[in-house]
């Protein structure tokens, strides 16, 4: 059997669908093919089920620290509840449903590239389907958890995040591998679930962010009851029983009753027919700002598996190029893909906005210190201590946090802001602005923020630029 399409795309994550969404909007005919649930990672394993499951604990202790509020507590059964209701009990058909709405056909099975603009899928039960793009082939797989080459730790049954989100029940205690986002914000929940939560890092917590953020936090997760272990690796993994005892380099041992490994992310490209278009399984595929790959006028790699940023928010932003320059190239149009064009994802080099959802939360964007310094950048950076804001002081007694703004002093424009407190995920989006935009000093002195909110901070960072540069 055989079918033709317009584009095909290989994965149905928030990455593939908007791909997918996109060229449909652009008058193209386009077909999805999946394996798994339709939504992805994020919205089964992810970012949906990780923020349902750290929401409840969130909105207990921003109540705890206003003085006049009394009790409460968290049940797990209930949060748990909430989570499945968010992953709609881990069922596709309202994702299936919007899919056939936006006029995008589903194929299901595993695809795989089998000639140029040729998709072969095998469905489970081993039957076959030919699909032909006549414009593109967009490859949205997405990527998977790694597991190091720890002796014992993958005969130890380990959890990913998958198992992490969509754990049926709080385990007594929790060893979590790895100080990145996935490592952090799981031992922020479970703590609060109620598991006694022992983080082991190779180094610190949250490496590609400012150093104060992972000081913070790592104070912030000791104030949760974690035992935080820093600069230790596991050198071992035995499992026996009902429990998993981890050996640490400095000869101590940790026992719990599951380990969760977080030590980063691997693209699914193994297994894909890759080999097609001259490129090398289980690696990312590099693109140009248009998500096309280099020597192809055909093939699209979109999100986590070309490795560029692996957030879902930036995946979909490069969706929506991805899926407007198909459209536009199979029209002949002139293709906008300079800096800044509606056909390049330049922000995934210059400005691309983080939030970890931690205690207490950190929000990022743009260049740290050190990364600008080792691009060449002449910069100012301007700390302020975020608790001496009055909507700081108002949001929660003895409000605790830092902002951070990086300029370059030759432009004197900010290139990157980091925010650490809680609550502060919604300032991120006027530093974007700010960031994307190149908004000068001078004009950013007029973005006058509202009294008494916490972005008033902004207005505090430029008075001390303004101090330190005079």
């Amino acid at each position: 059997m055989s079918d033709e399409y317009d584009v095909i795309v290989l994965g149905a994550g928030p990455v593939g669908e908007n791909v997918a969404d996109r060229v449909v909007q652009g008058g193209l005919t386009a077909v999805i093919v999946e394996s798994e649930l339709v939504g992805g990672e994020c919205s089964y394993w992810a970012c949906t089920p990780s923020k349902a499951l750290l929401r409840p604990m969130q909105a207990l202790r921003a109540a705890q620290h206003v003085r006049g509020v009394d009790g409460g507590d968290i049940t797990p059964a209930e949060v748990l509840a909430r989570r499945d209701d968010f992953v709609a009990h881990w069922s596709d058909d309202g994702q299936v449903e919007w899919l056939h709405s936006a006029g995008i056909d589903l194929v299901r099975g595993h695809g795989r590239l089998t000639a140029e603009r040729e998709v072969t899928v095998t469905a489970d039960d081993g039957a076959e389907r030919v699909l032909r793009a006549r414009h593109a082939v967009a490859i949205a797989t997405g990527s998977d958890a790694t597991i190091p080459g720890i002796p014992g730790l993958a005969e130890a049954s380990p959890w990913t995040s998958r198992e992490a989100t969509g754990a049926e029940h709080v385990p007594d205690s929790l060893a979590v591998i790895g100080g990145g986002v996935v490592g952090v914000e799981m031992a922020t929940a479970y703590a609060g679930l109620g598991a006694a939560v022992t983080l082991i890092a190779r180094h610190g917590l949250l490496e590609r962010m400012e150093p104060f953020a992972g000081e913070q936090v790592a104070a912030g997760l000791r104030g949760l009851g974690v035992d935080v272990r820093l600069n230790t690796q596991t050198t071992a993994v035995r499992r026996a029983a009902d429990a998993v005892t981890l050996t640490l380099d400095d000869g101590d041992e940790v026992t719990a009753a599951e380990v969760l490994v977080a030590t980063g992310r691997a693209p699914r490209s193994a297994d894909i027919g890759l080999e097609v278009a001259g490129l090398q399984p289980g690696r990312p595929i590099e693109v140009d700002d248009t998500m096309r790959v280099p020597g192809s006028d055909w093939l699209y790699a979109v999100g986590d598996v070309n490795g560029r940023a692996l957030m879902t928010h930036q995946g979909k932003y490069q969706a929506r190029a991805a899926g407007d320059v198909i459209a536009a190239r199979s029209r002949g149009e002139v293709v906008a893909d300079d800096p800044w064009g509606r056909h390049a994802a330049t922000a995934d080099h210059a400005a691309v906005p983080q939030v970890v959802f931690s205690e207490p939360e950190v929000a990022s964007v743009g260049m740290t210190a050190d990364a600008a310094r080792r691009a060449g950048r002449e910069i100012e950076v301007v700390d302020y201590d975020l608790g001496a804001v009055s909507g700081a002081t108002l949001h929660a007694d003895d409000y605790r946090g830092t902002a951070r703004m990086v300029i370059d002093a030759e432009r004197e424009v900010v290139v990157g802001a980091t925010f650490v407190g809680d609550d502060v995920a919604e300032m991120l989006q006027a530093a974007t602005i700010a960031v994307v935009a190149e908004v000068p000093i001078s004009r950013l002195w007029h973005a006058v923020p509202a009294y008494p909110t916490m972005s008033e901070v902004w207005l505090r960072l430029l008075e001390e630029y303004g101090r330190q540069s005079a």
